[in-house]
């Protein structure tokens, strides 16, 4: 025999059963949950939907997380995810920049927004006392960029 187990007793017995537990299949489970919350992950952290602009500028790397302010197509507005009135908007603004004077304020707007409403959106952030506000647009694909 190539190979045999511990037995009980004499030879014709069987041999004991291996107590060894077969990590195989828990390594896989864990491998597919693995990568189920990877791909999980970036779609849980969406904010308020919106169509974003496309614009051919590189990405600006972020030092620290922004302050972002949204303007929806039907114009109501919203600061991070909560929808926020225009008095409130530059009192919640303030106590922000309080807080951290250098933190930038990045400014979302629909498409379908007029630039004029963007525009106020910006103005009551710099009457908040803010200098550093910017525009979020969506990046143009490749082929758009050099059809032009």
């Amino acid at each position: 025999m190539a190979f045999s187990g511990p037995s009980l007793g004499g030879e014709d017995d069987d041999p004991l059963p291996m107590a060894d537990m077969n990590v195989t299949p828990l390594v896989d489970v864990m491998l597919v949950l693995l990568i189920v919350f990877m791909v999980a992950a970036p779609m849980m952290v969406v904010g308020v939907p919106v169509e974003l602009p496309k614009t051919a500028a590189p990405r600006a790397a972020a030092q620290r997380p922004p302050t972002v302010l949204t303007v929806t197509a039907d114009g109501r507005v919203f600061l991070r995810k909560e929808e926020i009135a225009a008095p409130d908007l530059v009192v919640r603004l303030r106590e922000m920049h309080a807080e951290d004077p250098e933190a930038p304020v990045y400014v979302r707007g629909d498409r379908s927004v007029p630039y004029g409403e963007v525009l106020r959106v910006m103005g009551r952030v710099t009457q908040a006392g803010i200098t550093r506000v910017s525009l979020i647009a969506e990046a143009e694909a490749a082929g758009a960029v050099q059809a032009r």
